[in-house]
């Protein structure tokens, strides 16, 4: 069995990367059905994936101390800046005619920092759980964050055929999608504790 350098088996390291990319792939795919330019498609695939590598880097560096903390709260993050950038999204997608202008495009500033945040923010706890292993973090974190861009990638593309025939309501759509990833991560997590 091929082995990464972290002694973890590579298939191991591969399935932990698609797990964390679910929600970049959601979350591609929603904003996907109205921003869907070759630049909007680049900035978000790349920060996904720079986000979804940096975030076990966080882990690492904030140490184990920390770990039952984070976890306490991280599902609460993820959820409030899903449903911030998903309720502006609903809100903005129901103003038709108006001018659009690139404070309403989430693949730049804040709104696509607070997507990259909230769709990595469950690599936190992979960073720990590597900082206290011990293992070596290098191949993973490398594996992730490139599946994640990926995925990203695969989503936005896929939801733009859908986006062209939701028309206007596409950003409606989406806002509403954002928000249901919120509310499934919260309740996945309140079921679970």
């Amino acid at each position: 069995m091929l082995l990464s350098a972290a002694g973890m088996p590579f298939v191991e390291v591969v399935l932990l990367a698609l797990a964390l990319a679910v929600d970049a792939f959601s979350v591609g795919a929603a904003v996907g059905l109205e921003h869907r330019s070759p630049r909007q498609i680049f900035r978000l695939s790349w920060h996904f994936g720079l986000f979804q590598a940096l975030m076990p880097l966080c882990g690492i560096l904030i140490g184990f101390g920390l770990e039952r903390w984070i976890r306490t709260v991280d599902h609460w993050v993820a959820f409030g800046l899903l449903v911030l950038v998903g309720g502006r999204m609903v809100r903005e997608g129901f103003r038709s005619g108006e001018t659009e202008d690139a404070d309403r495009d989430p693949t730049r500033g804040l709104s696509l920092i607070t997507l990259s945040v909230a769709v990595s923010i469950d690599a936190l706890a992979v960073g720990f759980t590597l900082g206290i292993t011990g293992a070596d973090f290098v191949l993973p974190v490398c594996v992730i964050g490139v599946v994640a861009a990926l995925a990203t990638l695969a989503s936005m593309l896929l939801a733009g055929r859908i986006g062209r025939i939701l028309g206007r309501r596409a950003g409606v759509v989406a806002g509403l999608v954002l928000i249901g990833i919120g509310v499934k991560i919260l309740v996945e997590h309140l079921a679970g504790a």
